[in-house]
């Protein structure tokens, strides 16, 4: 009742206004976007669109042509971009990266025609309508030549006062020290309203504002990427030397003290005591797996280089989860599973039995049955080619399993060559089972999360990860960062890397490595 009365007085006026000039009516759907803009307050909607119809006039954007240059390229050029994905609240999420803008190639007119030819596709949403929009300046990278105060001042008031859209928050984010002046000078021309919704934010403090799952991976700082503290292999080298084991064993302890940021509810919920291996090894809410039905499994999400979600580090499995953990295993699209532990170690138990041992064997957990197809033995580790049947769906997958048979618990392996051996053939088969996927495959072309655990998922587990990490960061760009890795790597599977010894491994692992790939002398 009120939309219609609302609707229809809106129209009345303006429509007076399109016969007065001969412009055409507006329709019924374009008056409730303003509207909405201005929850239904008849005036403030008017004047909205006064304003919204004479900033098109004063920037010159009457007939926007996306096929036609100069907008075409700048379209193409990424500098703005409307994410797929929305904030919790139904938000629409709108990205302007400054590094981008070159003032001397592109005028102030034609990034205005970019940003309101995509607003505009923004706002046919009734989502987007209905819940506003929130504004990423993503000013990381960029340096005083990518930016323009009048740009930014016409961008911030057009946000605010002329798109029918509900402006909920601006965020500043990465801002450099030189921008804190120019900033200054635009809070004084922003209207009190408009500087109450601007806030500049650190790169790292972006998740307090919005999930992880709505940022661009770019944005997203738990992905593991280069730092400006990485080290080449000689300085990492040259690092090692100077601290020697004991000051590598007080780094750790320095990282060991940093409690984990987030909260445990779930895995210390009462009912879920009975499916944690270790009463003090829990994973945490903000980054645990949950499944569709039972929710709860102790495994979390963990990012690898330049990849979200590269890897579920998990417990090894107890007899009461072998279900959940085969679940979990088809809910995530799993090809990889990694162990690293053997089943017994000593006169303790690390791991159940959670796979059929033997070729030909099958076993039946819950809903799936796993048939055991072919075991290859290598001299440090097994890997068995497991198919996997869900009885609800009668589909059938195939998993590769690979073992590592050299790691003792709290301990360190024998070579770090044989590990990264290791660690190479399971990714060769990860890309393989990627590549025969094909089509069938359209996350993040590194393939689905691979599955890594050992008896509590975090030290055996920690360690393989850290150096997947580290090295594939040598590979890419030639140097890397151990600290800043296993720091990263801890915000999302807590107490990751259990002990001094397997933190001061991946160090030396990585110097065996960077030798044998001629890196660094082999002398030292």
């Amino acid at each position: 009742q009120v939309l219609r009365k609302a609707t229809r007085q809106f129209l009345e006026e303006i429509n007076k206004w399109t016969s007065q000039h001969g412009v055409s009516p507006l329709s019924r759907e374009l008056a409730v976007k303003f509207l909405m803009a201005r929850k239904f307050d008849v005036l403030r909607a008017i004047e909205l669109f006064h304003s919204y119809r004479e900033t098109r006039l004063k920037e010159g954007i009457v007939r926007l042509q996306p096929q036609e240059e100069p907008l075409r390229s700048e379209l193409l050029s990424g500098k703005f971009t409307v994410l797929s994905v929305r904030d919790p609240s139904g938000a629409s999420i709108a990205l302007y990266t400054a590094k981008l803008h070159h003032p001397n190639k592109t005028g102030n007119h034609v990034v205005l025609q970019a940003l309101f030819y995509l607003l505009d596709r923004a706002v046919e949403s009734f989502e987007t309508q209905r819940n506003g929009l929130v504004f990423i300046y993503d000013m990381a990278g960029s340096n005083y030549t990518n930016f323009e105060l009048d740009l930014s001042k016409k961008i911030l008031n057009l946000l605010k006062g002329a798109f029918p859209a509900r402006l909920k928050k601006v965020l500043i984010v990465g801002a450099p020290v030189w921008f804190r002046v120019p900033y200054n000078l635009l809070s004084l021309l922003l209207k009190e309203k408009l500087r109450e919704r601007v806030q500049m934010v650190k790169m790292a403090e972006l998740r307090q504002h919005l999930p992880r799952d709505c940022l661009p991976q770019h944005l997203d700082t738990s992905i593991h990427t280069p730092g400006p503290e990485s080290m080449r292999p000689q300085e990492l080298l040259t690092h090692l030397g100077r601290l020697q084991r004991s000051g590598i064993h007080q780094e750790y302890e320095e990282l060991r003290k940093e409690p984990p940021p987030g909260t445990f509810q779930c895995a210390q919920a009462a009912y879920n005591q009975e499916r944690n291996r270790y009463g003090d090894v829990l994973c945490l809410d903000q980054t645990r797996v949950c499944l569709k039905r039972s929710d709860y499994i102790n495994a979390s999400f963990m990012d690898g280089y330049k990849q979200k979600n590269a890897y579920i580090g998990t417990q090894g499995p107890l007899e009461r989860t072998y279900g959940d953990f085969w679940r979990m295993v088809w809910e995530q699209s799993v090809l990889v599973i990694v162990m690293t532990t053997r089943t017994d170690e000593g006169s303790r138990r690390k791991c159940g039995q959670y796979w059929p041992l033997d070729e030909g064997g099958q076993e039946v957990y819950g809903h799936m049955a796993v048939v055991n197809q072919r075991v290859d033995h290598h001299t440090h580790y097994n890997h068995t080619t497991l198919e996997l049947h869900n009885t609800e769906t009668c589909e059938q997958r195939q998993v590769s399993h690979f073992q590592y048979l050299s790691w003792p618990d709290y301990g360190v392996p024998t070579s770090a060559v044989t590990l990264i051996d290791f660690l190479g053939a399971v990714k060769r088969q990860q890309r393989k089972m990627v590549k025969a996927l094909g089509l069938k495959w359209t996350g993040h072309p590194l393939g689905p999360p691979m599955v890594v655990h050992c008896s509590a998922g975090i030290g055996r587990t920690g360690t393989f990860c850290a150096l997947d990490i580290c090295l594939s960061q040598l590979q890419d760009v030639g140097s890397l960062n151990v600290c800043q890795t296993v720091r990263r790597m801890r915000t999302q599977r807590a107490f990751s890397i259990q002990t001094p010894d397997q933190y001061y491994f991946c160090y030396n692992a990585i110097l065996e490595h960077a030798q044998r790939q001629g890196l660094l002398p082999a002398n030292q």
